[in-house]
This record gives structure tokens, sequence and C-alpha cells, in this order.
């Protein structure tokens, strides 16, 4: 493969050539296969199995690139531990999913249990939540780094920093500074 494939192939798919992404499915199929069955190895494959892992992270990631989700995604560096975490993420989803429905679904004691835990707060916590979140999100705008709140808001939906790094296209460690730094001006805030 001739250098700088990859990083075309990618910088096509972002402005919206989908033809882009058949060479690069062609290339990570394999590999994505395999890191899926990996991570769904003792799950069921009655309903999906690592092939449909893939393919959906890859769906996933067609979309998200073309929309221009992933400004610093650039080259082959950034472009695996992408595809790695959103395959994580559809692997756990199928784990998920495959648990609820050994449990019986959404019948029976076990699933009034699960909606219970998920069911939204009442509307006056809710409100107060978000505008504390509000409050906090305008800190990290005033400390002029726009990183900041996205990776603020990508921790609070629970991606973990090696995940954040990833759909960010910078260094784990970066993404663990800058927690750090996230939680000294929402904390210089409580004291203001």
């Amino acid at each position: 493969m001739a250098p700088g494939t990859i990083t075309s192939w990618i910088d096509r798919l972002k402005a919206g050539d989908r033809a882009a992404a058949s060479p690069l499915w062609e290339t990570y199929f394999r590999r994505l296969v395999q890191f899926a069955r990996e991570r769904l190895r003792g799950v069921s494959r009655r309903v999906a199995d690592e092939e449909d892992a893939a393919l959906s992270a890859f769906g996933s990631f067609c979309s998200a690139a073309a929309d221009g989700r992933f400004p610093r995604l650039a080259d082959r560096r950034s472009l695996w531990p992408l595809l790695a975490a959103l395959t994580r993420h559809k692997c756990v989803d199928l784990v998920r999913r495959e648990s609820r429905r050994k449990r019986g679904g959404d019948c029976g004691r076990e699933g009034a249990i699960d909606d219970l835990a998920t069911r939204e707060p009442p509307p006056d916590i809710a409100a107060e939540f978000a505008d504390d979140v509000h409050v906090l999100l305008a800190r990290l705008a005033a400390a002029g780094d726009p990183d900041l709140r996205t990776i603020a808001l990508a921790r609070l939906n629970g991606d973990r920093p090696i995940e954040i790094a990833a759909q960010l296209g910078c260094a784990r460690r970066s993404v663990e500074r800058k927690l750090v730094m996230i939680a000294r001006i929402w904390h210089a805030g409580e004291k203001a």
C-alpha cells in the first residue's frame, strides 16, 4: 500500500466521499472483527456476532466522519484507536442486549427493576442538574480551551480517557491532564 493512502481515504471520507469507506473497510475489516471477537468471547452469538459489531462500528465511524465529528482524525495512527473505541462500544451494547434477553427482556421483575433504575428524575431535579452542568461548562468555556468542554461532556457520558483520546485524535495522557485541569477549574469555581 502506498504511503499516505489511508490518510487520503480518511480525507475523502471526511469530505463526504462515501466510496472512500470501501478501501478503509477492506484494510481494517479483519482487524476489527478480531478485536470484536476478543471482546465478545463467551457471549452467545445467536443474535449478533463479532462481524455485526465490526460492521456497526464502521458504519457509525463513516457517518460521524462525514458529519465532521472527528476533526483530529488525520491518519492511520489516529484511525485505529478510534475504530477500536467504537467497536468496543458496540460490543458492550451487544452484551447488554444479550443480558437483557437472558433476563426476559422488558417483562418480569428484573425488567421492571431495570426500568426503575433508568427512569428519568423528577423535573425539578433534572432542571437543577441541567443548570449546574450549564454553569460548569461555562467555566470551561471561559478557560479558552474548547477541548475542555468536549472532554468533560464525553467523560460525563461515561467515555474513558483512552476512548476520548481516540475521538479527539490525541494521547490518553493529554486527556488525563485536561481532566485534572477541568477538576481544578470546577473546584475553583466552588470556592468563588
